[in-house]
């Protein structure tokens, strides 16, 4: 499995809202950080916020910074869950048309602004993630993803999917409509991907780089396994020096502290889906005893193994 499949296995992309809007004339939405909807909308889950322009164009942004244009088959993704600005134009001023609560789920649709006249239509959500305790993915990422031109045939089917499942709610739409917002979540990461300068810095600029991506395919590959920084050198074909270099260069951190705070999301990871011991799980994240694991993974966390699990689980109920 590739770093970045493992990775969203492991922060469990998680649960999906989704509403649209048919928005003419003068028009603005201001919408508060995500962190402010999550005990409304997913309690047990950090959100992603995203809006899929299908007809007409808007313009959208961080609040605070400049907007920039929407069309036909642009995505804009706000993967920290910042609050935003979605409106008719760059200048247009908070009135009271603006939005600050989390609109009925589809397949309801939120009217804004003058109908008569032409307008955008949209649809918008979130998705669920983990962030904690170590999600280096999100981390690197950018408080404003704005994606041109997604396929018109993927938006399309895209629309019509997420439109026939929340209508019908047949069993398992709940998870088809995760698994819908989670592809197109991963659609985007690829074309960001793609389109990273050379200077680039981050977790996903390191899955690209010739020494640091392999390690990062070792890591992820066999995480209980003690490495060394001597023997991840050796595989990689690199130096320990240069190995060490770049990879702090590109994901922020030594490799041997990456791995560290890997294994706690995944020891967290299945914590939180299952009731294996605790002394199973630390085995299986590379430590040979109960205490030991549970030291580390409460310096990681702040809780002691037993303690994240119940957390977790109260939440998610």
């Amino acid at each position: 499995m590739d770093p970045l499949s493992d990775l969203l296995r492991v922060v469990r992309l998680d649960g999906a809202y989704f509403y649209a809007v048919q928005a003419a004339g003068p028009w603005t939405v201001e919408t508060v950080a995500a962190r402010e909807l999550s005990p409304r909308i997913m309690p047990a889950a950090e959100l992603i916020s995203y809006h899929i322009v299908t007809d007409g164009r808007c313009y959208g942004g961080v609040i605070g910074e400049e907007l920039v244009e929407l069309v036909p088959g642009d995505v804009i993704v706000f993967p920290h869950g910042d609050a935003h600005v979605m409106s008719s134009g760059r200048d247009v001023r908070i009135g009271e048309d603006v939005q600050r609560t989390p609109q009925p789920h589809f397949p309801f649709t939120v009217f804004l602004g003058q109908q008569a006249q032409p307008g955008a239509s949209l649809v918008c959500g979130f998705l669920g993630c983990d962030r904690r305790p170590f999600n280096p993915l999100l981390a690197a990422l950018p408080h404003r993803i704005h994606m041109r031109g997604m396929s018109s045939g993927w938006l399309s089917g895209f629309t019509r999917q997420v439109t026939e499942e929340s209508r019908l709610g047949r069993a398992g739409a709940a998870s088809v409509l995760t698994r819908l917002a989670e592809v197109m979540f991963i659609e985007v990461l690829r074309r960001y991907l793609d389109d990273l300068p050379p200077e680039q810095t981050g977790w996903l600029a390191g899955l690209r780089d010739e020494v640091v991506g392999r390690v990062l395919t070792l890591l992820h590959g066999r995480p209980s396994h003690p490495w060394t920084l001597a023997e991840l050198a050796r595989e990689a074909a690199a130096s320990r020096t240069n190995l060490a270099k770049r990879f702090a260069q590109l994901v922020g951190q030594p490799p041997m502290q990456y791995l560290t705070q890997w294994r706690m999301q995944i020891a967290a990871n299945l914590l939180a889906q299952g009731g294996a011991k605790v002394a199973t799980i630390g085995g299986e994240v590379g430590y040979d005893s109960e205490a030991a694991f549970s030291r580390a993974f409460k310096k990681a966390t702040g809780f002691a193994p037993g303690a994240w699990r119940e957390v977790r689980r109260t939440a998610r109920s």
